[in-house]
């Protein structure tokens, strides 16, 4: 639980949340008292429904939920709050709907602060009885929109039952008319309550607070209490659980009795108690799988327990005596103990009887504690004090005994959390004497560690956090004195809990236990030091609280070795891959601060611990074992000494033997076989780091042959696992070469560089991808003195694995790593003159830039999309770390610009804003300035050195603005425009919009200069040439041509006969549309934006000819707007514009045909001046009156009436010789 009274609410790790709690905290008032008084006086304009009434709700709802968790803020307020809606309710003139608005404003003001606060200020005069129980009379019980004035109402009722007058006086003359009674008011409530208790609505419960006002009142319970008790049972034992029904009226039953052995007194509820309990024992509540059920049967068991046994306060019960924090710490300034706690005595009524009752109550209660459910636990457990509290102390010793009982490894987590919560309140009441206190806190300390797994998760959170809890409650129940025995045990506990458990809840519970214990108790070692660092803000991240906080605690002796013992018995064997990772990081840290426990007392342990026969302790202890182990090492090292100086041979050898005991058995490729090479690759890196004695050693053929095995079987592990085990297995390698393997310095033993690089060059033509990765890292990792001589052998195989060929082009990952690897080794070897079989030199550095520039034209897609993407942002790095190197770059820097800008002007966010930081980068460096650069000076104007840091190039409204401005440099246009295409074709609405805003700002600016056009023109031609058939870009290319003719910005190539621009732009769109036979992709070209795009001017008249349609269609189903689009350019590009269209008129499928009837007609309509005017009124009758969806027959005739009027000629039926020969047209051109 969490230090409160009540369960501790779940939530993420998150800054937010901490920020939302700060806020809340940070109320100091009702701020908003103006705006809600100012509302609650609109109610008479908005309460006849409508979209004022739902605001109005709304923003009250909005107001009070904000004081949610501080709602005593409210407390000035509600009076007069409570005046202004209750003065509408009396009001005789106010409607209906008003009425019932004004109630559910008081239900939320209720809701948030609780109608045990809200219940005293309602009316309660005599006179108000009458009145309010005709509003309640009047409501319509099955009216669900009104649920919240009937629980009002009902609430108000039970405040007027408390009136201090018998309810006869107020009947008076009960015979209204001979022969006929009116009813008494006491009968009349009685009925109401009654009615209201088995309705399905919230009313429920104010009814079961009625009827305990009620039918406890001393008028009442002498007439009514045993006819209505005998009812609620009777519907208690003819209702079952099973049904929706009947669980409605069981809750409230259990609810008005539950309220009525609460408030009645004991004399009066004493003869029926008996009777309720055996009633409620065959009621066989604890079967029920309703909650709520559940927890009404402990309340009312309590309560009937309670009724048994006389009030008293337990004479023998421990009190503290002083428990102010302030006057506590008075005292301990003034080095004064604190208030002497006062001696328990015997009690006096010892000897008395307890009735038979009460055992039966207790044996329900223990029960209750382990049910499924908190809710029920903890009213068991508040129900185990409350009875505990007045029961004779012999006794009450027997519940804590029982309640003891549920800390067995036999009961479930259900059975320790409710015993927590129940040693928790025992406490809290001082009723858990000292004696006890050796028993409960060995359970308790157990309990701070419980962690049970079950399935694929564990249980054991609720238990720790419960166990805090009681903590907590320990602090503020106890003298010093009384704890000192346990404080160091305590302490340590709170502090591992806080530091290193695995939930946040538990963490920050912990802390705040112990920050409980070191205010109230005073004697924890260092309290107010850990405090400062291990808060509860502060422990809420769990990197930081295993990896920094438990260094500064480890810091304090008393905690040191009892948090290493911690990691090594329950964190390094835990189920959960993450924890056991974080602990033997920390400790390594803890190593530190205890080398010479660690190596002579946890060392030992680890090794025995590698041959349990447990997966997960295997693994945590070999990594264990390793970070030990280069801890000892670097203490070791900071005095010029060896590790073997804190080991001893025995740990030396058991290291060496940890790896031939994992291979004894096969190393599958399951969760063991992941897990174990993961541990020993760890191993193996962490062994090298600590320089150990094993130079010449057979152990290391071994551990290369797992290196090597591990990197060769990286296809069979699975996915979540393989970047882990491929990124330990390089790791090393990577030390164990350059620990074992130079023979001199700077010198590689032959034998086995030339065995090493053969066998790891061979695997990179493996068919397996993800051996081509892990050898490819490898040889990336090869310490530079491994590569000496053989470094164009190996850049030579790098390079082959990052060629995209016909066989491997889905291969993306393994041409990531291969760059990876070159990236890696030229930060080896270096860059200088010198043989190109030693460093990167002007004879390889062309090679180097070709494998380079080859992968910036890399867009691989597969199932998880754009799969070439991956490699821009290792592009962009290793190119910047050329170009700013001395190396002759040459003609390179001119292409390397060029891809960089391409990529600084596509579609995906994060790669252009990494690709123009590169860009920027190459520009401006000063150390010495990059030569070869493209147009300096004009992009040195163009991109000053303040847009480097002050724009958003992530945002496309900023980015593509600036980088349209490239495509006034000849250099720079293809590939920026290349790169605008894509965009301008995406599916991203922001992308799209802001790209073809800049192109259409650049186009503007060219329009009139014929050369500029002609350059743009050319250029865009050129990609689509480049490109044809290439979806990738001939799609958005073809949408680019719409957006840019609808625009007309080509139309000065509409005044000149067969402009250049127009023929070959026919040319393409030919080509792209051959032998399409794509249904879909036609129709959704074709389909998608006809009919928004006519009759505009004559700029925009091209819009209905040129498709826009957004997401991915085809570009053979835009090409057939595109031919519509060619009418406009006279000459014979017109001729065979129109010449295509007549081709379509017949195409196979008749939605295409109907679909380019259509789009001819529109043509024709718009320009005019294609056909005379004596044959354009035939011509649109027969695009318009002819079914082209009919047999092609019928159809071809009507098409080749057109083809006349047209001035074209007619297609000829061309015979084709197939397995199913058939015949198919083509054009006859003069």
């Amino acid at each position: 639980m969490a230090l409160s009274d009540q369960p501790a609410a779940g939530g993420p790790e998150e800054e937010a949340e901490e920020e939302t709690l700060v806020f809340r905290a940070a109320l100091e008032a009702f701020g908003e008292s103006a705006e809600t008084r100012a509302l609650l006086g609109r109610l008479w304009e908005v309460h006849g429904g409508g979209v004022a009434r739902e605001v109005a709700l709304e923003r009250f709802r909005v107001i009070m939920d904000k004081y949610q968790e501080q709602p005593h803020l409210l407390d000035p307020h509600l009076e007069w709050m409570m005046n202004l809606l209750l003065d509408i309710v009396q009001d005789q003139t106010s409607p209906a709907s008003l009425v019932h608005l004004a109630f559910k404003f008081l239900y939320i003001i209720t809701k948030v602060r609780g109608y045990k606060t809200f219940l005293s200020l309602f009316p309660h005069e005599v006179a108000d009885v009458e009145p309010v129980l005709d509003l309640v009379t009047d409501q319509n019980p099955k009216d669900h929109e009104t649920w919240e004035t009937r629980y009002m109402l009902l609430l108000w009722l039970s405040v007027t039952c408390l009136i201090p007058f018998d309810f006869s006086r107020l009947d008076g003359n009960l015979l209204t008319q001979p022969g006929q009674t009116r009813m008494s008011i006491m009968d009349r409530i009685l009925q109401i309550a009654e009615s209201y208790l088995i309705v399905s609505d919230k009313a429920r419960d104010a009814a079961a607070v009625l009827m305990s006002r009620f039918i406890t009142r001393p008028d009442v319970k002498r007439s009514k209490m045993a006819e209505f008790l005998d009812w609620s049972l009777c519907n208690l034992a003819s209702s079952s659980f099973q049904t929706l029904q009947g669980v409605i009226t069981m809750d409230g039953m259990l609810q008005a009795l539950a309220q009525i052995f609460k408030h009645g007194k004991r004399e009066d509820c004493l003869p029926y108690a008996a009777t309720v309990l055996r009633c409620l024992d065959d009621c066989k509540l604890p079967e029920s799988n309703q909650t709520l059920l559940r927890k009404l049967g402990v309340k009312l068991v309590q309560r009937l327990g309670l009724t048994f046994l006389k009030p008293k306060v337990a004479a023998w019960r421990y009190q503290r005596g002083c428990r102010s924090l302030a006057a506590n710490l008075q005292f301990l300034a003034e080095g004064q103990s604190e208030q002497k706690p006062l001696i328990p005595t015997e009690d006096a009524d010892e000897d008395d009887d307890v009735p038979e009752g009460v055992e039966s109550v207790i044996e329900q209660l223990l029960v209750g504690l382990k049910d499924k459910d908190t809710v029920v636990r903890w009213s068991a457990a508040k129900g185990i004090g409350r009875m505990a509290g007045r029961l004779p102390k012999a006794l009450a010793d027997d519940v804590v005994g029982s309640v003891l009982d549920c800390f067995s490894f036999q009961e479930t987590d259900k059975a320790w959390h409710g015993g927590c919560l129940a040693l928790a309140e025992l406490g809290r009441r001082g009723l858990l004497l000292p004696s006890r206190l050796v028993d409960v806190v060995a359970v308790i300390l157990k309990a701070l560690t419980y962690d049970e797994k079950r399935g694929s998760c564990s249980v054991g959170t609720n238990v720790r956090d419960a166990a805090c809890y009681v903590c907590w409650a320990f602090a503020r129940a106890y003298e010093p004195q009384e704890l000192k025995p346990f404080v160091t045990a305590i302490s340590s506990a709170l502090v591992i809990a806080a530091v290193f458990d695995r939930d946040v809840n538990c963490r920050r519970a912990a802390s705040a236990a112990f920050q409980e214990n070191v205010g109230r108790q005073g004697t924890f070692p260092h309290g107010i030091d850990i405090l400062t660092t291990a808060d509860y803000f502060a422990v809420g991240n769990r990197t930081n609280c295993f990896l920094v906080i438990s260094v500064y605690v480890a810091g304090f002796p008393e905690y040191t070795q009892p948090m290493i013992d911690h990691l090594v018995t329950m964190k390094i064997n835990h189920w959960d891959g993450v924890i056991r990772e974080l602990a033997v990081k920390a400790l390594h840290n803890l190593t530190q601060r205890a080398p010479e426990y660690s190596a002579t007392q946890v060392f030992p342990r680890l090794l025995s611990m590698t041959l349990s026969p447990d997966l997960h302790t295997r693994h945590g202890s070999i990594l264990a074992c390793a970070e030990v182990a280069y801890a000892l090492y670097k203490l070791a090292a900071q005095e010029n000494r060896p590790v073997t100086d804190h080991l001893d041979e025995q740990a030396v050898q058991g290291l060496k033997q940890i790896h031939q005991q994992v291979c004894v058995q096969p190393l599958g490729v399951g969760l063991g076989g992941e897990l174990m090479r993961q541990a020993v690759c760890v191993l193996i890196e962490k062994l090298s780091l600590s320089k150990m004695p094993f130079q010449g050693d057979t152990i290391i053929d071994g551990w290369q042959w797992l290196i090597n095995d591990t990197l060769r079987c990286l296809h069979l592990i699975s996915s979540h696992s393989r970047q882990q085990i491929k990124d330990a297995a390089v790791s090393a390698l990577a030390t164990l070469c350059s620990e074992y393997y130079m023979k001199e310095p700077g010198e590689a033993d032959p034998a086995i560089q030339e065995k090493l690089i053969t066998q790891y060059l061979a695997e990179l033509r493996s068919p397996e991808e993800m051996t081509r990765c892990g050898f490819s890292l490898a040889l990336g990792a090869l310490p530079g003195f491994l590569l000496k001589g053989r470094l164009q052998q190996v850049l030579a195989g790098l390079r082959a694995v990052t060629h995209t060929s016909p066989e491997d082009v889905n291969f993306p990952e393994s041409r990531r790593d291969g760059l990876k690897a070159i990236a890696r080794i030229c930060q080896t070897v270096g860059v200088k003159a010198g043989a190109p079989d030693e460093a990167v030199c002007s004879e390889n550095v062309s090679q180097i830039y070709s494998a380079l520039l080859g992968c910036m034209n890399d867009y691989t897609r597969d199932s998880r999309g754009d799969v070439g993407g991956w490699y821009v942002r290792s592009r962009g790095d290793v190119g910047f770390w050329y170009l700013r190197s001395k190396g002759d770059v040459g003609a390179c820097c001119e292409r390397i610009m060029c891809c960089v800008a391409q990529q600084a002007s596509e579609k995906i966010d994060r790669f252009r804003a990494h690709a123009i930081s590169v860009f920027l980068t190459l520009l401006h460096f000063d150390s010495p300035p990059i030569p070869h650069v493209p147009h300096r000076g004009e992009l040195e104007k163009l991109f000053p050195r303040s847009d480097v840091a002050s724009v958003n190039w992530n945002a496309p409204s900023q980015a593509f603005s600036r980088i349209t401005q490239l495509l006034g440099l000849p250099t720079y246009r293809y590939p920026v425009l290349l790169g605008l295409v894509v965009s301008l074709g995406g599916l991203t609405e922001s992308t799209v919009r802001h790209s073809t805003q800049s192109l259409f700002e650049y186009m503007k600016g060219v329009q009139r200069d014929p050369q500029a056009l002609g350059s743009f023109s050319e250029t865009l031609l050129q990609i689509w040439e480049d490109n044809l058939l290439n979806d990738r870009v001939s799609l958005p290319l073809l949408k680019t041509l719409d957006h840019v003719l609808t625009h007309g910005c080509f139309d000065i190539f509409t005044t000149e006969e067969d402009h250049p621009f127009a023929v070959k732009l026919l040319a393409l769109c030919k080509k792209e549309i051959k032998n399409s036979k794509d249904v879909q992709k036609l129709l959704s070209a074709i389909l998608c934006d006809t009919h928004a795009c006519i009759g505009t001017v004559h700029m925009c008249t091209q819009t209905h000819l040129w498709l826009r349609a957004p997401g991915p269609h085809s570009a053979r189903g835009s090409a057939l707007p595109r031919f519509c689009g060619m009418v406009q350019f006279p000459g014979n590009v017109r001729r065979s514009a129109l010449l295509q269209l007549c081709l379509l008129l017949c195409h196979r499928f008749p939605l295409i045909r109907k679909t380019t009837a259509s789009q001819v007609y529109e043509t024709l309509l718009t320009y005019s001046e294609v056909v005379g005017a004596d044959v354009l009124d035939e011509v649109v009758t027969v695009l318009s009156d002819t079914a082209w969806d009919a047999e092609l027959a019928v159809v071809r005739e009507q098409r080749n009436r057109l083809c006349d009027l047209l001035g074209v000629p007619r297609p000829q039926l061309v015979p084709q010789v197939t397995l199913s020969p058939t015949q198919h047209e083509a054009p006859v051109l003069p």
